[in-house]
């Protein structure tokens, strides 16, 4: 079976993460969520194979020097982030669509390399004010990884234009609606 491709992207701290985990419990018969491989050390209670694969920087450039990965990005300095192709051939063939929270760089590749059967969603923050308010108050990263987290935001915003649909995230319980309607118009298309 060759399903379709759901690409939720955003800047960090705009919900992406959050409307993806209701969609998948809401129609886990249909989706499932893709695994990104990546090479950063897991954050709180993370779980690889779960949360990401978690993997050596060098593991990961000899998957990518056998083209293993259907996309890949170094996201920020040294810390590397992908889809394995592996992983969307396993949820396929369970006969389900993928579902992505990934990157806004990674979200246009994907898109650009299944054209027709992606859907790419940008979730837009109310501000980045708010965003940066979200950022601060998770209270996992240092003062100069949130600056860092700030300055790729505002860049990322900047992309919006570039995918299918732009959700606005003002209220999340709208945003988890209007995503759901989005995701089930596509996949029943």
């Amino acid at each position: 079976m060759n399903g379709k491709l759901l690409i939720f992207s955003a800047p960090s701290g705009a919900g992406k993460t959050t409307i993806v985990k209701r969609l998948l419990e809401k129609h886990g018969d249909k989706i499932a969520f893709s695994i990104s491989a990546s090479t950063r050390e897991p954050r709180g209670t993370e779980q690889d194979g779960i949360d990401y694969y978690f993997i050596s920087k060098e593991d990961f450039l000899h998957k990518v020097a056998k083209q293993e990965f259907i996309e890949f990005e170094e996201v920020y300095s040294g810390t590397f982030y992908g889809t394995l192709r592996s992983e969307v051939e396993r949820i396929w063939q369970e006969g389900k669509h993928v579902i992505f929270d990934i990157d806004v760089v990674g979200g246009l590749r994907l898109k650009s390399k299944f054209p027709d059967q992606a859907l790419a969603i940008f979730v837009n923050p109310p501000s980045l004010e708010v965003l940066k308010e979200r950022l601060t108050g998770r209270g996992t990263d240092s003062a100069e990884k949130l600056q860092e987290r700030f300055a790729k935001a505002e860049h990322e915003l900047s992309f919006a234009d570039k995918f299918d649909v732009v959700l606005q995230n003002n209220d999340l319980e709208t945003a988890c609606a209007e995503a759901e309607q989005l995701v089930l118009d596509f996949i029943n298309s």
